[in-house]
């Protein structure tokens, strides 16, 4: 799930939140509603833990330069 699919995924959960806390639907649609709210929360939380793996923490120098390996690159640490 890319940011944009993660951005509509919740979109569609405000939407059907939205839906459900008016209390006027059938039982039925209520409950289609909440299965496809699950769907969506649990692909959310796979895309979020997705990324804080991949989020990784530049270091900086004391003067705020960034601290660089002997090839050039920054140094970074992973992130947890």
């Amino acid at each position: 799930m890319m940011q944009k699919d993660l951005e509509t995924s919740l979109k569609r959960l405000e939407d059907i939140l939205a839906r459900m806390q008016e209390g006027k639907l059938p039982l039925e649609e209520s409950l289609k509603l909440y299965e496809e709210a699950n769907q969506l929360v649990t692909g959310c939380a796979k895309t979020l833990m997705e990324a804080e793996k991949q989020v990784e923490t530049l270091i900086k120098n004391r003067d705020g330069s960034l601290k660089t390996k002997t090839d050039g690159k920054p140094e970074t640490e992973q992130f947890e």
